[in-house]
């Protein structure tokens, strides 16, 4: 008798497993799966330039004559002066770390940056990916000036260390979207992993990914605070024109809502 109630407890399970991802990744699959059957590789022409200008960095650097133009063009530190740090901040994020291996970098960049680019547009990808780096080269040059052995100091000789790379914008924009498109676990996940790996391996990047995240939630404030003062003030009125996605998709009309939630998020 044991048996039947057995197979029927595991079926059950599995049903509420299945419920439990759909709620957890069902808008965000929708959305990337609708994006490339529909527009294919035209859908994340923005990641598609990232992958192939962090390729062209890794090559150029790699080469006799090409490390001395990306350090100018990309290499950022916290003893640089700040106007230059800010100048080279934006091109250091497809700078690839000279000390991990650069197929991680290109992954990274072609999931979390395409699932991004899909989910909330090209323009917002490049501003959340931009912002969370920033935060990262910012606190840097706060922690050098905060006692070593604190928490959130660093010892003075990282401000030798050369800060490049997309790591903190991946793990900005993968809180960011799993945040925006109801994936908290999975943004929650995020936030635990790179703690733990602050706890075991205690360096600059795991602080820089830290400051990242948090610029990256104050974001989700915003953007949520935007979203109920939109909501109290009503439905947009008739006379501002068609919405549009922010991807640039054609205006959202009763044939293509089915285009998934992302689209929606402004």
């Amino acid at each position: 008798m044991a048996a039947p109630h057995t197979a029927r407890d595991e079926t059950v399970n599995r049903r509420a497993l299945r419920a439990a991802a759909r709620r957890e990744w069902g808008p965000l699959f929708t959305a990337v799966r609708t994006a490339l059957v529909t527009r294919k590789w035209r859908a994340v022409p923005l990641t598609l330039g990232a992958v192939a200008l962090t390729a062209c960095f890794q090559i150029v650097q790699n080469q006799s004559w090409g490390l001395r133009p990306v350090q100018t063009v990309g290499f950022v530190r916290a003893l640089d002066p700040l106007w230059l740090a800010l100048l080279r901040t934006p091109l250091s994020l497809f700078v690839p770390a000279l000390d991990l291996p650069v197929w991680g970098a290109l992954v990274q960049v072609l999931l979390v940056f395409g699932i991004a680019e899909i989910c909330i547009g090209w323009w917002r990808t490049l501003l959340i990916s931009y912002v969370t780096t920033l935060a990262g080269t910012l606190y840097a040059r706060a922690a050098i000036a905060l006692e070593p052995d604190g928490f959130l100091g660093v010892k003075p000789s990282d401000a030798l260390i050369v800060d490049t790379g997309p790591s903190a914008a991946v793990v900005g924009l993968a809180v960011y979207v799993c945040w925006r498109l109801g994936a908290r676990w999975t943004a929650g996940a995020v936030i635990v992993g790179m703690v733990l790996e602050l706890v075991v391996k205690d360096n600059l990047a795991g602080k820089e990914h830290l400051a990242a995240i948090l610029a990256a939630l104050a974001l989700c404030a915003l953007a949520a605070w935007r979203d109920r003062r939109r909501q109290r003030g009503g439905p947009p009125s008739r006379r501002a024109g068609p919405v549009r996605s922010g991807s640039g998709a054609p205006p959202m009309n009763s044939s293509s809502r089915r285009r998934g939630p992302a689209q929606r998020l402004s």
